[in-house]
């Protein structure tokens, strides 16, 4: 994912260094080349021989030292680094950075920098919240630093409060919302639905299916990381939410209903991937639901067919995308439903096959268009969802 990305990540003087180990790591597996400076300070708590196993990379202490490739070290990593990120970012370096101060390997190679910057402040809670510090952390934010608010929680310390360094995976989204994609989604609003719904059929039981939300929650995430303003309304999953992303959650299809018909209002593409639950139970006398479950039958009426809805309200130049899951008869039914609902997509997959459908990682798919179909092999639900952004755009 981040092959040919260089990324640079400065290390401070805090007790939260030893999770940047992890996140080297991580970053490592997508193939990006990462490279770590440490100040002396940060030394104390973390080996620099722990980031050049992880890396293959020397990790770099000292401004003057000569153990390398003959270059002016810190300029040309900062020419090579496509991003700089500084976490545990500490009050001291903060302020040396604020200030111009640049008397370390760290400080110099990110004045040298014109790489987006990243700085994730961590340190106690009154340190954080000390006026001085906050001017300086206003100051970096002004020369155009992204700053990411550390998490609030237990200190090291024993205090409880802001200054806690976020978890790793934060850090790496950050990373992988600024370097994954080239942004060709700027500007453009998208809205996207996922997950299952549920109809109450009283206070314990009610229906629904078995949708995971693995799959809208990937095109969502997709959509933001090429720079989309993504809108996700999602039913209750267990999964964790993208980050970046503007989340509605909602429990019913009328919850839903709601939500899209006012988010798509002005959405460029809405995509329509929740599994909505086609029946609802109409309101019953209280007596009746006294009854024993085998005297009782459950009257039920249809939900409101939301794409059906966008179909015959889609604005000029909005682009519509449904999903269809089906049994038997897939192309047939999935054009069905494109031309019913007036759709410009329908994401169709079979049930019955192998590596597709609920819950898992995982999906083999056909786009269904007017006068085009397009067959993709059994891949990644993450991969589907690029695909399927890059099919939107071509429409």
């Amino acid at each position: 994912m981040l092959k040919g990305k260089t990324i640079v990540l400065g290390v401070t003087g805090s007790i939260a260094a030893y999770k940047i180990a992890n996140l080297a790591s991580m970053l490592v597996k997508q193939h990006a080349d990462v490279n770590v400076i440490m100040t002396k300070n940060a030394t104390n708590f973390i080996n620099p021989i722990t980031f050049e196993t992880l890396t293959s990379n020397k990790c770099l202490v000292d401004t003057f030292d000569r153990d390398f490739q003959f270059n002016v070290e810190h300029v040309a990593l900062a020419k090579r680094a496509d991003i700089f990120m500084v976490a545990p970012a500490s009050a001291n370096v903060i302020g040396k950075i604020a200030g111009g101060i640049a008397d370390d390997m760290l400080t110099t190679t990110i004045m040298a920098c014109k790489a987006p910057k990243y700085i994730a402040p961590a340190m106690n809670t009154n340190m954080y919240e000390n006026p001085i510090v906050q001017d300086n952390i206003k100051k970096l934010k002004d020369y155009g630093y992204n700053i990411i608010t550390p998490a609030t929680g237990y200190l090291a310390c024993g205090d409880t409060g802001a200054g806690k360094l976020p978890p790793e995976e934060e850090l790496f989204a950050y990373i992988m919302r600024e370097l994954r994609y080239e942004k060709d989604m700027k500007g453009k609003k998208v809205v996207v639905t996922a997950g299952p719904t549920r109809e109450a059929i009283d206070p314990v039981r009610f229906i629904s299916n078995h949708s995971t939300g693995k799959m809208g929650y990937a095109i969502a995430k997709c959509a933001m990381e090429r720079g989309a303003d993504v809108t996700l309304i999602t039913g209750e999953t267990i999964i964790a939410k993208p980050m970046f992303v503007k989340i509605i959650n909602v429990t019913s299809a009328a919850d839903m209903f709601e939500a899209v018909k006012s988010e798509a209002e002005d959405a460029d593409i809405v995509i329509k991937a929740a599994a909505v639950a086609d029946y609802t139970p109409v309101d019953v006398a209280d007596e009746k639901l006294k009854k024993s479950d085998a005297d009782m039958s459950i009257p039920l009426k249809r939900t409101t067919d939301i794409l059906k809805y966008l179909g015959e309200h889609k604005k000029e130049g909005q682009i519509l995308c449904g999903f269809a899951m089906e049994t038997q008869d897939l192309i047939k039914n999935a054009r069905k439903k494109l031309e019913s609902k007036n759709a410009d997509l329908i994401v169709a997959n079979n049930l019955k096959v192998s590596g597709a459908g609920f819950g898992t990682e995982t999906n083999v798919v056909t786009f269904i268009e007017k006068n085009n179909i397009t067959e993709l092999p059994i891949m990644s639900k993450d991969e589907v969802a690029g695909k399927l952004i890059d099919k939107l755009l071509s429409l």
